[in-house]
Formats: C-alpha cells, sequence, structure tokens
C-alpha cells in the first residue's frame, strides 16, 4: 500500500467521469520501451483485474498510475565493450583515435548493447482528492512527482499545478504538537528530524525514542528547529510529516483486519484500503487547512 505522499493544487479543469479521464489519458497512455530507445512511460491500469480503464474512481477519488520503463545497461559493460572497439580501431589505423572517434566509437558500442540490455518497470501511484482539488503522488521524490505532472500535462494539453501549501507554515504546527501543545487531532510520534538554522546542512534525527522527554525538548528550547515529526492523525493514521507537507511511512492502524480479504477477493481488499486511505487523507489535509489558516493556493 501507498507510503510516502507529495501534494500538489490543481487549479485546471478536472473530467467529471472515470470514462472521459480514462480517455483522455490514453494519449500518455504506456508503450513498451523500443529496441533503440532507453526510457518509456505512460499511464498504465493502476488496478489489476479492475478492467482496462486508466484510472479507478473510489470514494470521491480518480486512482492513476504511472509506469515507467528503462533499459538496464552498466556504464561498466560499455566502457569494456569500448577497450575492445578501440583495440580494433588501433589494430586496423595503426593510430590511436582522436577524441571525437573514440566519442563516436563509444556512440557505436552503446547504439549495439542497448536492444540487449535488460528492461526493469518502476510504477508510480497518484490520486486526485476531487473535494479538495489536490493531486496526491504517491513518492516523496521530487522526481517522480514531477514524471506524473509533465505526463498528465502530455495526456490533458495543460495542467495547472503547485505544490501544496498553506497561509500559515507548517512548521509552527509541527513545533507545538512536539511541545506538548498541538491541536488534540495530532498526537506526538516516536521520530524528528531537527535542523540548525545557522547551518542548515547540520541534522539531528531522533528514532524511536521518547520525544516528550526533557533531554530531547530541549534542542528545540535551545535553538533547533523542527523539520520533520513522527505523528499520529486521529489515532488510525501514523506517519513523518515534514515542513513541506510531504507525507513519509504512512500506516493505518487497524488495516490488517482486511487481511482476510485476500483469498476472497484481492480486488474488493484493494478497494477498502484505498477507501479507506482517502477518507484519512482527506481528513488529514482537512485537519491541516484549518491548523494554518487554509490553502495558500
Amino acid at each position: 500500500m501507498i507510503k510516502n505522499l507529495r501534494f500538489y493544487r490543481i487549479a485546471s479543469d478536472w473530467p467529471d467521469t472515470e470514462e472521459v479521464l480514462s480517455s483522455q489519458l490514453e494519449n500518455a497512455e504506456f508503450r513498451p520501451c523500443g529496441s533503440l530507445s532507453e526510457r518509456s512511460m505512460g499511464f498504465e491500469a493502476p488496478v489489476e483485474n479492475a478492467g482496462d480503464l486508466l484510472c479507478r474512481r473510489l470514494a470521491g477519488a480518480d486512482l492513476l498510475q504511472l509506469r515507467v520503463q528503462s533499459r538496464v545497461l552498466p556504464a561498466a559493460a560499455v566502457k569494456e565493450a569500448l577497450v575492445d572497439r578501440v583495440a580494433a580501431f588501433v589494430q586496423r589505423t595503426a593510430r590511436e583515435p582522436s577524441r571525437k572517434e573514440k566519442r563516436e566509437l563509444k556512440e557505436e558500442v552503446y547504439g549495439e548493447l542497448l536492444p540487449k540490455a535488460l528492461l526493469k518497470s518502476d510504477r508510480v501511484a497518484a490520486f486526485y482528492l476531487r473535494s479538495e482539488r489536490v493531486l496526491a503522488v504517491a513518492s516523496a521524490a521530487p522526481g517522480n512527482a514531477e514524471r506524473v505532472l509533465d505526463t498528465l500535462r502530455a495526456a490533458f494539453g495543460s495542467l495547472q499545478a503547485v505544490p501544496l501549501a498553506f497561509k500559515q507554515p507548517a512548521h509552527g504546527l509541527l513545533t507545538r504538537v512536539f511541545l506538548g501543545d498541538g491541536p488534540t487531532e495530532f498526537a506526538l510520534g516516536r521520530e524528528c528530524r531537527m535542523k540548525d538554522l545557522s547551518e542548515p546542512r547540520s541534522t539531528v534525527n531522533w528514532l524511536d525514542v521518547d520525544l516528550a522527554s526533557n533531554t530531547v525538548r530541549a534542542h528545540v528550547k535551545s535553538g533547533l528547529s523542527i523539520d520533520r515529526l513522527g505523528l499520529q492523525f486521529d489515532g488510525v493514521l501514523r506517519c513523518t510529516l515534514d515542513q513541506d507537507v510531504v507525507v513519509r511511512k504512512l500506516l493505518l492502524s487497524g488495516i490488517e483486519e482486511l487481511d482476510e480479504l485476500d483469498d476472497e477477493d484481492p480486488l474488493m481488499k484493494f478497494d477498502a484500503e484505498f477507501t479507506l486511505l482517502c477518507g484519512l487523507v482527506t481528513r488529514l489535509l482537512s485537519a491541516l487547512n484549518k491548523h494554518l489558516g487554509g490553502y495558500a493556493n
């Protein structure tokens, strides 16, 4: 299940129906990597055994999945083959190749090896919360999120999306929760990262410790800034949240009760987990919206 989330506020119109959305995503549907292509990406059906649509609408959310397929060609393999190619050039011409000729030989080697390289696929899920006009990309890496947004722009023709931000910085809320003075919906977890604002690269990480202890809190009172904090939300959702509103290590309590659906109906289990996740993420965003003064965009 989804573990990380990076949020974007969507200002463009979003397709009204599942069928229309799927039809538009077909403009950027996944196609396998060609023999001379290094990478191919596009949208595919987000759930197995749920039909051919390129999206799935559940609980007021549209689920998408980007597939990125690339050829694995290690640099060491190219380098080794190039040694043999250069040796053959020297034997044939009785001289060393120039820089330009060596570059051309390397391109020849690369072009010959690329079709033989193994293929690997990475997948990035995303879901659009219609009530919030927010796209949640299931990755903490900004590069993966940009790939999803760029491919959506290719599918839709255009897409206005900006990183989710609130009128008040999340840092203030994280600090209040850390010091035991936060809203009742948020409880302190057992993980934290602090930064020295005078030395941004200097960080202190606390993992699986009692963050309410005076020893830990003394670091913030002495000037360190909360950059990332483990939280429990509504007693059901656990995660870490950073000051850029990126969710990591997301875990839903009680989800083990759905395991009995595995053998009976895997699709039903997936739908139940996704519905629960969307409901909790929507409630989390609503709480952040309330305590941080509303959306800034």
